[in-house]
C-alpha cells in the first residue's frame, strides 16, 4: 500500500477524532452557541495540524470531495482517487470507533446524540435546503484549495493555515443548519457506527452529506479552471 493512502487515513482519522470529539462533548445547539465556534475550530485546527504533518505525503486531502476536485483539476490519477476515498473512509470509520470507545468506557455524554453525525435538524428536515448548504459550502472551501495549491499560488508556507481557516468559517455558518459535512468521509464514518451501536437515525440523511460536497467539489473545480485558464 502507498504511504500516501495511510497518510490520508491517519489524517481523516484525527479530523474525525477532534471535530467530531469537540462536538460530542461540547453540543452544536442554538443553546450552547459556543459549541459552534469551538467545534468550528476544532475541524480547522484539525486540518491545519495534519497540512504540515502529512501533506508532503499524500497533500492532506483527509476529505474525498477534495480528492475529486484536485481528480478533475488533474492532479490526481484515478487510481490513485479510488485510493484515497478508500483509505479516508477507512479513518473516518477508526476514528468514530475510538470515540464510541472512549465516550461509552468513560461514561462520557455524547451531546450530539450521534458521535457527531450530521443531520437536518437546522434545516427543518428539507434535504434539499440541506444538499443546497453543502453544496455551496464545498464549492467555497474547494476554490480555497484549489486556489491556495495552484502552481501560480504565492502562500508560502501558509497554505494550510489559509485552508483550515476556511474550513472554519464554513464550519461556522454550516454548523447551525447541517452539522457541516463538506467531506463525505467525515459523514460516513460517524453514521455508520452510530448505526452499529444502536442510533441509525443518522442513516436516513447521508445521502444528502455524500452527493452535496462532491456536487459541491465538481462545481468548484469547473469554477476554478474556468477562471485560471
Amino acid at each position: 500500500m502507498k504511504k500516501a493512502y495511510i497518510a490520508e487515513a491517519i489524517g481523516t482519522m484525527v479530523l474525525v477524532v477532534l471535530g467530531c470529539g469537540t462536538a460530542m462533548l461540547v453540543g452544536c445547539d442554538a443553546v450552547n452557541g459556543g459549541g459552534y465556534v469551538l467545534t468550528a475550530l476544532a475541524f480547522g485546527l484539525s486540518i491545519v495540524a495534519m497540512a504540515y504533518s502529512i501533506g508532503n505525503i499524500s497533500g492532506c486531502h483527509i476529505n474525498p470531495a477534495v480528492s475529486l476536485g484536485v481528480y478533475m483539476s488533474g492532479g490526481l490519477s484515478m487510481t490513485d482517487f479510488v485510493g484515497y476515498v478508500i483509505s479516508q473512509c477507512v479513518g473516518a470509520l477508526v476514528g468514530s470507533g475510538i470515540l464510541a470507545a472512549i465516550f461509552s468506557m468513560g461514561g462520557v455524554e455524547d451531546k450530539t446524540g450521534g458521535l457527531g453525525t450530521n443531520g437536518l435538524a437546522g434545516v427543518n428536515g428539507n434535504a434539499f435546503a440541506g444538499l443546497l448548504v453543502e453544496i455551496l459550502l464545498t464549492c467555497i472551501f474547494l476554490l480555497c484549495i484549489l486556489g491556495v495549491t495552484s502552481k501560480k499560488a504565492k502562500h508560502g508556507s501558509f497554505g494550510g493555515l489559509v485552508i483550515g481557516l476556511t474550513l472554519t468559517g464554513v464550519h461556522i455558518l454550516g454548523i447551525g443548519l447541517t452539522g457541516t459535512s463538506v467531506n463525505p468521509a467525515r459523514s460516513l464514518g460517524p453514521a455508520i457506527v452510530a448505526a452499529m451501536t444502536g442510533n441509525a437515525a443518522p442513516m436516513a440523511s447521508l445521502w444528502v452529506f455524500i452527493v452535496g460536497p462532491l456536487v459541491g467539489a465538481a462545481l468548484a473545480a469547473v469554477i476554478y479552471k474556468t477562471l485560471e485558464n
